[in-house]
């Protein structure tokens, strides 16, 4: 039944230009929005929570134009089965591939940080494009044997590797060592340092968008053990079907920051980047469903 939904419906929508897309995203959105509202509870409530001092009208705009954005990802989503390289490269722009260049010219792996901000999906295709290293993916299987392996061959046409979350210890320690052999060229291994931790009693909790927030160690934890810069990325959206992808150094090895700077630098420039534009970040998310375990602290308080 899968794979027929596939062939019969999902690909040959995936062929039509995104300007037919987007009216069945219009459509998706009034039903989604007035009707029968996907997660509505959870978007009002994570709005309301981070953006307490705004009016209800207020909110309520931020969570019409997030619906808006997220219907508009849904088809960019389907479109990525059958886009081109070229109409990728369009679409999604890498602002300053020069930082890259010159990290590259270094030999340098690199930690990529960032949110689930703007369109993501289009990073994992549109980033290897435009770069020389080897873009890396760490990604957890989905449910559905068919279309995990549908998602990782759509991610990886354009050059994505992907890693499982139970390889990523491993992936560190055999593949930094083949790149300091030689053996294989510099990759750049992305994090979403915004999702809730699996384990709040083994996160960093600090003040994000107001609120008590658990952040997961991994990035930090990786960086700090093989040494690796630590760069940020965030995506911008210039126009309906068309980002912008910034990326800027964090942080440089030696790392003698205390525990958890390197995370707390990153989810401050990821806040800045959402008070500014709020509903291209992730509000469907249940980003604060863990509270805070009562013998954790919020660093500086």
């Amino acid at each position: 039944m899968t794979a027929l939904l596939y062939a019969f419906f999902i690909l040959p929508l995936s062929k039509l230009p995104l300007t037919v897309l987007y009216r069945f995203s219009d459509l998706l959105f009034l039903i989604t929005f007035y009707g029968v509202g996907y997660r509505k509870k959870v978007i009002r409530e994570n709005v309301a929570r981070a953006f307490p001092g705004l009016s209800e009208t207020e909110r309520g705009k931020i969570a019409r134009d997030f619906y808006r954005h997220f219907c508009d990802l849904v088809f960019e989503s389907v479109r990525s089965f059958s886009i081109s390289d070229e109409e990728v490269r369009k679409r999604f722009h890498l602002n300053n591939p020069e930082v890259l260049s010159d990290a590259y010219g270094r030999r340098e792996s690199i930690v990529l940080v960032g949110g689930h901000y703007g369109n993501w999906e289009w990073l994992a295709m549109g980033l290897p494009l435009q770069m020389q290293h080897q873009l890396v993916a760490i990604y957890k299987s989905l449910s559905n044997p068919f279309f995990d392996r549908k998602m990782r061959e759509t991610r990886g046409r354009t050059g994505l590797e992907l890693v499982s979350t139970r390889e990523i210890s491993d992936f560190f320690q055999r593949e930094n060592a083949r790149v300091i052999a030689g053996e294989r060229k510099p990759f750049i291994v992305g994090f979403g340092f915004d999702q809730s931790p699996g384990d709040p009693r083994k996160a960093h909790w600090i003040r994000f968008l107001g609120l008590e927030t658990g952040v997961v160690f991994g990035a930090e934890k990786l960086a700090k053990e093989y040494g690796l810069p630590v760069y940020y990325g965030i995506i911008r959206k210039r126009s309906r079907g068309y980002y912008d992808f910034t990326i800027s150094p964090l942080v440089q090895p030696p790392h003698v920051e205390r525990s958890g700077w390197i995370l707390e630098q990153g989810m401050r420039l990821l806040e800045s980047e959402i008070r500014k534009k709020p509903a291209y970040w992730l509000w469907s998310h249940r980003r604060w469903k863990h509270a805070k375990p009562s013998d954790r602290t919020i660093y500086g308080e």
